[in-house]
C-alpha cells in the first residue's frame, strides 16, 4: 500500500470517529469495534483521461426494430452536437399492442370486446371492468401508470455498505433495500488491480471495494426472478470512462439481461415509456442506465442516462436542495420537461483533516434530510421540484435510506409524491445486529486526531 493510500485510509478511518464527535452522528458498531479502517484491493491508477464529449445529443430520433438484432434496425445515428428532432416512428415500435390480458391485469377501462357478444342488444348491462389488486412496485395504482409517471426511492451508491466507514453510503445491503421498497439502485464501476472483472468501488478501489459487479448484479437478478411484479432500475456510474464493451460480457454472465428492458426509440421522451404492467407482462423488468460512454447503437438496452434523464446537483451540501439541472449542462428547459429526472438528496459535509478535504455523508442531519417534511427534508425538496417543473422527480436518490424520522420516511415522501398511501413496515435489520449509537462515541476527538497523525507519520 502506498503512503498516500495509507494516509487516506487513516484519515477516513478517524473521520468516522471525528465527525461523529463534532456533529453527533448515528454510528453503527460491529463486534464492539468503534472504528473500522478502510481496506480494499490495491488498484493501479490507469484511469483514462476524462473524455471531452461526455454528453451525447441526437440529431434525430432512432427507431429500433422488434427483432433481436436491434442494432441492424437503427434508422439514424448519434452525434455529439445538435438538438433532438422527432421523426416518424414505425407502428410496431411507436405504440403498445393492446390485449385483454394487459388491460385486465392493470384494471384500466380499455378492454377488448368479446366477439361472441358482438351483437348484444343495447339493453344488456355492460360487463364490469375488472379491478386490479396485484401491486406493481408495491402499489396497485402503479400498474397502469407509465414508468415515467412514478416516483421511486433510489439508493445512492447501493453496494457501498460497511459499518463505521466514512466512504459508505448505505447501512443495509441490496436485498434489504429491495425488500423495503427501493426500486432504483445506483453504483460506480472501477477497475481493481490484478482482476479482469470490473468492481464496484467508491472513487477508487484503494478506498472502498465492494467486490466484482457480477456478484451484486447476480444478487439483484435473483431478487428480480423471485419478484415477478416488480420493475427495478439500475444506474451504472462509469467511473473509469471505459467503453461499454468492457462491461457487457460481465453483465451478460449474471443472467440479468434475460429481464432487461430495450426501448423502442432513442432517446426516450416521457410519453414513450410503457406502463409497469406492460413491462411486467413482457418480462422486461430491469431498466439499466449508464451515465457516461453508453453506446445504444451497439447495446440498445444500456440506456445513455443524460439523453433521457437529468439530475439535480450532485453531492449536494446546500440544505435548500435547489431543483436545477446540473447534468447534462446547458439543457434547455423545454427538453428537461420531457425527460425523466433524478433528485439528488444525499446531503454531504466537507471535512478538512491534516490538509485533506473530504466529502462524506452528513449523518448528523440524516434524520432531517430523509424526513417527509420540514426544512431540508426529502419531502419538501420533492414538493419544490414539483412546483418548479410541474411534476415530481422520478427518483429520490438518498444515502442511508433506512434512516429518517421515523425510519421509512423516505418511502412516505415518495408515496406523497405519487399520491398513494404508504403503509409498509421499514426497515430491514442490519446483518450485524449491531448497536446503534446516537450522539457521541466515548473516545475524545483529540485522541482520535492524535491517532490519525501518528499513523500518517509512520
Amino acid at each position: 500500500m502506498t503512503s498516500l493510500t495509507r494516509r487516506l485510509g487513516c484519515l477516513l478511518g478517524v473521520l468516522s470517529v471525528g465527525t461523529s464527535l463534532v456533529h453527533g452522528q448515528a454510528i453503527t458498531t460491529v463486534n464492539g469495534e468503534e472504528v473500522t479502517m478502510l481496506t480494499g484491493t490495491k488498484a493501479e491508477h490507469t484511469t483514462s483521461s476524462i473524455p471531452t464529449n461526455l454528453y451525447q445529443t441526437y440529431t434525430t430520433r432512432i427507431t429500433l426494430g422488434t427483432t433481436t438484432d436491434t442494432a441492424s434496425s437503427i434508422l439514424a445515428s448519434v452525434s455529439e452536437t445538435g438538438n433532438a428532432t422527432d421523426t416518424a416512428l414505425s407502428s410496431e415500435s411507436a405504440s403498445e399492442t393492446s390485449s385483454a390480458t394487459l388491460s385486465y391485469l392493470t384494471g384500466t377501462n380499455s378492454h377488448s370486446t368479446s366477439t361472441s357478444n358482438a351483437t348484444a342488444s343495447s339493453t344488456e348491462s355492460a360487463q364490469p371492468v375488472p379491478t386490479n389488486t396485484r401491486p406493481c412496485n408495491n402499489y396497485p395504482e402503479f400498474c397502469d401508470r407509465k414508468y415515467s409517471n412514478i416516483t421511486e426511492v433510489g439508493c445512492h451508491n447501493s453496494p457501498f455498505v460497511r459499518a463505521n466507514s466514512a466512504a459508505a453510503n448505505q447501512q443495509l445491503g441490496v436485498v434489504d433495500q429491495l425488500n423495503d421498497g427501493v426500486r432504483f439502485l445506483q453504483a460506480q464501476i472501477q477497475w481493481a488491480k490484478n482482476d479482469t472483472v470490473p468492481h464496484f468501488c467508491h472513487t477508487t478501489c484503494d478506498l472502498f471495494d465492494a467486490g466484482p459487479i457480477t456478484e451484486w448484479l447476480t444478487t439483484v437478478k435473483d431478487w428480480v426472478v423471485a419478484h415477478p411484479y416488480d420493475v427495478v432500475t439500475i444506474l451504472l456510474g462509469n467511473g473509469n470512462y471505459s467503453t461499454p464493451d468492457f462491461y457487457v460480457p460481465h453483465i451478460e454472465k449474471t443472467g440479468i439481461l434475460r429481464y432487461i428492458y430495450t426501448p423502442p426509440v432513442i432517446p426516450m421522451t416521457l410519453n414513450d415509456w410503457p406502463t409497469l404492467s406492460h413491462m411486467i407482462l413482457t418480462g422486461q423488468r430491469v431498466v439499466m442506465f449508464m451515465d457516461y460512454m453508453a453506446n445504444q447503437t451497439a447495446y440498445p438496452w444500456l440506456l445513455d442516462e443524460f439523453t433521457q434523464m437529468w439530475e439535480t446537483p450532485f453531492d449536494p451540501v446546500d440544505r435548500n436542495f435547489p431543483c436545477v439541472v446540473q447534468r447534462p449542462p446547458d439543457l434547455p428547459a423545454d427538453q428537461a420537461k420531457n425527460r425523466l429526472y433524478l433528485m439528488n438528496h444525499n446531503l454531504n459535509g466537507e471535512a478538512n483533516l491534516l490538509g485533506n478535504v473530504l466529502s462524506v455523508p452528513d449523518l448528523s442531519r440524516i434524520n432531517e434530510t430523509n424526513s417527509a417534511e420540514g426544512f431540508g427534508s426529502l419531502g419538501l425538496a420533492a414538493n419544490n421540484c414539483r412546483s418548479d417543473w410541474g411534476r415530481p422527480p422520478n427518483v429520490l436518490n438518498v444515502d442511508y435510506y433506512n434512516m429518517g424520522d421515523p425510519p421509512g420516511s423516505v418511502f412516505e415522501a415518495a408515496a406523497r409524491a405519487n399520491n398513494v398511501t404508504y403503509n409498509r413496515k421499514c426497515c430491514g435489520v442490519a446483518a450485524s445486529s449491531a448497536q446503534r449509537i446516537e450522539a457521541m462515541l466515548k473516545v475524545p476527538l483529540t485522541l482520535g486526531l492524535i491517532w490519525a497523525a501518528f499513523w500518517t507519520l509512520v
